[in-house]
């Protein structure tokens, strides 16, 4: 009787030990992997919570905060669309160890930058540093929609005392270039870079490193490449093509249908690049932003 209950005990310590093993292998199998790239449509957004947020100005997350999948983001913190109703305003904000860029896609309003104001409209951007608090009103009975960007600063990095004025550029104001190692078959517009450089509109940002338009010419192409210390936000502005990303064993990349109204966030090392359509008179506009992530020795 009693090496039946033994035989009975290891038995059941068996079939417990592979209940388990089973359960945490179906565990593994469904695991989630986070993805290297994330695609929004951004008319398809949906509204979030956000500090600015008001009776008269809603937030659409298109990456970062209010996104279902902002925890794979490292250096950015939000990139959505603000949109205020005329005569509209936001709440005011203030971040201390976060900058930001807002780029007008329409409409004109009113700047509140520490305690002064300053007008705004399409196409115009500007750097917000750290530390300055910060709101947008609508100065028309007009709809009013601006890009929102924001990007976290290690709290190892000292800060320098803001600007007691932002800067404010529009777009039309910024020529258009070429790249060196980039095809002719686009030009740049570079709008935004890091502090101490000399070949931005505005150089101020601590961890972004560059913002910049790109206007393809009909078969124009961003070559495929990758960064690996940096990530990087696509969202066309207007035309269509197919976007470069990602990319398999044998390096070629994957390429997806990509038009007006589309975003695309790469993680560091993600395959990134744009082809415009080969046809005449087929142009391509998009707004381009990459921003360092924090290191190790970032860590606190």
């Amino acid at each position: 009787m009693n090496h039946a209950c033994g035989r009975n005990a290891r038995v059941s310590l068996s079939t417990v030990v592979l209940g388990l093993w089973m359960v945490s292998n179906l565990l593994a199998q469904d695991r989630k992997v986070d993805p290297t790239w994330l695609y929004r449509h951004v008319p398809s957004s949906d509204r979030a919570k956000a500090d600015l947020v008001s009776g008269t100005c809603k937030y659409e997350p298109i990456f970062g905060e209010g996104d279902s999948e902002n925890r794979i983001l490292r250096s950015v913190t939000r990139f959505g669309e603000v949109t205020l109703e005329g005569n509209g305003n936001c709440l005011s904000v203030l971040y201390d160890h976060e900058e930001e860029i807002y780029f007008v896609l329409e409409g004109s309003g009113i700047l509140h930058y520490g305690d002064q104001t300053y007008p705004v409209r399409a196409d115009d951007f500007t750097y917000l540093a750290p530390g300055v608090k910060h709101s947008m009103a609508n100065s028309s009975d007009k709809r009013l929609r601006v890009l929102v960007m924001g990007f976290k600063i290690p709290l190892r990095n000292s800060l320098g005392k803001p600007s007691a004025r932002p800067r404010i550029v529009n777009l039309d104001d910024v020529k258009e270039e070429t790249v060196d190692g980039h095809p002719t078959s686009v030009l740049y517009k570079l709008l935004v870079g890091a502090r101490g450089a000399k070949r931005d509109a505005i150089d101020d940002a601590y961890v972004v490193t560059s913002l910049f338009g790109m206007n393809f010419a009909p078969g124009g192409t961003n070559f495929p490449h990758h960064h690996e210390t940096e990530e990087e936000i696509y969202l066309v502005l207007d035309g269509q093509g197919q976007m470069a990303a990602g990319s398999g064993m044998d390096g070629v990349e994957g390429r997806y249908p990509a038009q007006a109204g589309d975003a695309y966030y790469f993680r560091p090392n993600c395959t990134v690049g744009f082809y415009n359509q080969n046809k005449p008179g087929a142009k391509a506009h998009i707004l381009a932003v990459r921003s360092r992530i924090p290191l190790p020795e970032d860590a606190n």
